[in-house]
């Protein structure tokens, strides 16, 4: 009897003595707080921060919502106008030869307004329109000043078309209208699309510098390539494309150099084809009068050709009267 109390105790006492297991989820919670950087009072501090952001931006979505923001703002542009922080005047800065009126034109627009209620960005997209202006920053200065800083784009050129004249930049923009009485000293372009190749001519005269100021102007002719014009009256006429244009102009620049082709009374020379040099003689001068074939030009294919004069109106009488305009006006 003892045995068996001794067994039963035993038995009895083997079931109490076992451990339980930590249930499943306890397990997966605690190897999710050893994996993280910071302890259980951390993340519960943490996941409380997260729910005060988004209760704040659920306000937020309902006070725009309700426009109050907008409420909020318009009130603090009235009271700061009314301790005068508004715009009282305006300056204009960085210009030097565009007219400053279509700038205080669209910027008195903000005049009277408060000064945290100032459109700077509409402001400046406005200004920016205007031909002359290449950049432009708008700023306040309190208490009641609103600043105006231009970058003006630097003119390139004069543009004739369709018998009107206009000055450009080095990208084609029109800046102004330009008077033929008072032609400022700036090269001459003369066809459609030709305030578009500016940059391009700029390019061109840069391989023959020597002749940069002996140029009137040019003819951009059929959407391909240059006739130059220069002072002397001449016409250059260059073969398409960039390389062999900038070619025979540095060949052209050679032989004017050893023998002067300019100012001889010739009227056109032509390089379009590489294996001729054509010189074009004025109307009663014949091609076996003395000095008709410069010696430079001598083995280089050159004829002279003695032409009819072009006809009024034609596209070669229209380019050398703008030449001989741009000349004049220069002259004057």
């Amino acid at each position: 009897m003892n045995t068996a109390t001794i067994r039963r105790n035993n038995g009895r006492g083997a079931r109490g003595g076992r451990t339980r297991r930590p249930s499943p989820r306890k397990a997966w919670t605690a190897r999710l707080l050893d994996v993280l950087p910071f302890s259980e009072a951390q993340l519960y501090r943490l996941m409380t921060w997260v729910l005060g952001l988004v209760l704040l931006g659920m306000l937020w979505l309902t006070s725009l919502f309700f426009g109050l923001p907008a409420m909020l703002w318009a009130e603090a542009s009235d009271m700061a106008s009314r301790a005068g922080l508004r715009v009282a005047k305006v300056e204009v800065r960085g210009t030097e030869h565009m007219d400053e009126l279509p700038v205080y034109n669209q910027a008195l627009s903000q005049v009277d307004r408060s000064m945290l209620a100032l459109d700077l960005e509409g402001l400046r997209a406005r200004i920016m329109t205007l031909g002359w202006v290449e950049d432009a920053r708008v700023s306040r200065r309190l208490p009641d000043t609103l600043v105006v800083n231009i970058v003006e784009r630097r003119p390139a050129a004069v543009w004739q078309r369709e018998g009107k004249l206009s000055l450009i930049d080095g990208s084609g923009v029109v800046l102004a209208r330009v008077d033929p009485r008072a032609m400022p000293d700036l090269p001459l372009v003369v066809g459609p699309e030709a305030n578009h190749q500016t940059a391009a001519l700029g390019k061109l005269m840069d391989a023959a510098p020597a002749l940069k100021p002996m140029l009137a102007g040019a003819t951009w002719v059929g959407n391909r390539r240059w006739d130059l014009q220069f002072q002397s009256g001449e016409t250059l006429a260059l073969p398409e494309g960039e390389a062999e244009a900038a070619a025979a102009l540095v060949n052209f620049a050679r032989m004017d150099g050893v023998d002067r082709l300019l100012g001889r009374g010739i009227v056109r020379f032509d390089m379009r084809d590489p294996s001729r040099f054509v010189l074009r003689l004025p109307p009663g001068r014949s091609g076996g009068d003395a000095g008709a074939v410069p010696a430079a030009a001598e083995g280089t294919g050159a004829i002279p050709v003695d032409p009819p004069a072009p006809e009024e109106g034609s596209a070669s009488a229209e380019a050398g009267k703008t030449a001989a305009l741009a000349i004049a006006g220069r002259q004057g």
